[in-house]
């Protein structure tokens, strides 16, 4: 593996996000992470939070040389961005491998934009469910994890890319916990990369979002926050709530909670959920909506 061309294929990503940005409070007005390039025309693939709603983003390649770039689509299913270099710059793009394939134990690098690399292994693949209304199928876990790990490349024994880094946890292992990092699949970006280029999102309706930010607790779905001014706080739901059922169908854990939500109907859609305040029963509903609807917009270059 030549772990050299692989750093010059990573690049840092740096945005800045107006202050008065939906996000700007949950995710900061200033984020630093990484990239890589997938294209020769400078085209970055990152992870989506590092570029929401960014009024300017700076891409720095392993030259040091900073070169503006335009935020041109961050997909809320998968998680990933994307950023077009506005000047030359000078990274090889890496070829894409086949996640599907990879297998627990396999020796991987994850390397960020800064030039820093670890050497780690394959722990485990399977589903994962975020607290921010996100759903994977089958992610990559890794370890030991990258301190560095948002936007940073995944990169296999054959130095092609297997995904980009969006979080670190923890996981038990010997009755101990260890650091991990979970990385998006590339797999999931060919079906959709061609939509993402041509029209900044995919082709399809969007899923109903909440604003709901939960966590899976014995089974069940605890409130953690909500989103100021989104759907789930407009309909009344708090932190505490526990809820039980959606529609018709009990609740079991959180990954069946989102597809429930997901299958209820479109974006708008009401969505009844039966929850548990205090000790007391209580049915809601929350009038979903389209999580990007909330969004700041890129502005044309």
């Amino acid at each position: 593996m030549d772990i050299d061309r692989i750093l010059r294929s990573v690049v840092a990503v740096r945005s800045s996000i107006p202050e008065d940005a939906f996000t700007a409070t949950t995710l900061g007005t200033l984020r630093e992470g990484s990239g890589v390039a997938i294209r020769e025309n400078g085209l970055v693939l990152t992870i989506g939070y590092l570029i929401t709603e960014a009024d300017e983003v700076w891409l720095t390649n392993s030259d040091g040389r900073v070169v503006p770039a335009h935020p041109l689509a961050y997909d809320q299913e998968t998680g990933f961005g994307l950023v077009q270099a506005l000047g030359k710059l000078d990274a090889p793009p890496l070829e894409f491998g086949d996640a599907s394939k990879a297998d627990v134990g396999d020796p991987v690098v994850f390397a960020d934009g800064l030039g820093e690399f670890i050497e780690a292994n394959i722990v485990a693949k399977q589903e994962f469910a975020g607290y921010w209304e996100y759903l994977l199928d089958e992610a990559i876990f890794i370890a030991p994890a990258h301190p560095a790990w948002g936007g940073a490349a995944l990169v296999d024994a054959e130095g092609k890319l297997l995904g980009i880094g969006s979080l670190r946890l923890q996981m038990l292992k010997s009755g101990e916990a260890a650091d991990i990092n979970m990385v998006v699949p590339i797999n999931l970006l060919p079906p959709i990369l061609d939509d993402l280029l041509r029209r900044g999102k995919v082709d399809k309706p969007p899923r109903p979002w909440l604003g709901a930010f939960s966590a899976e607790s014995n089974g069940g779905v605890v409130v953690m926050n909500v989103a100021e001014g989104g759907p789930a706080e407009q309909a009344g739901l708090r932190q505490g709530d526990i809820i039980s059922e959606i529609r018709d169908g009990e609740v079991d854990g959180l990954a069946d909670f989102y597809r429930k939500v997901w299958s209820s109907g479109p974006a708008g859609a009401e969505i009844p959920m039966r929850v548990l305040r205090d000790g007391r029963e209580a049915w809601l509903r929350v009038k979903s909506a389209d999580r990007n609807s909330f969004l700041k917009k890129p502005q044309l270059q």
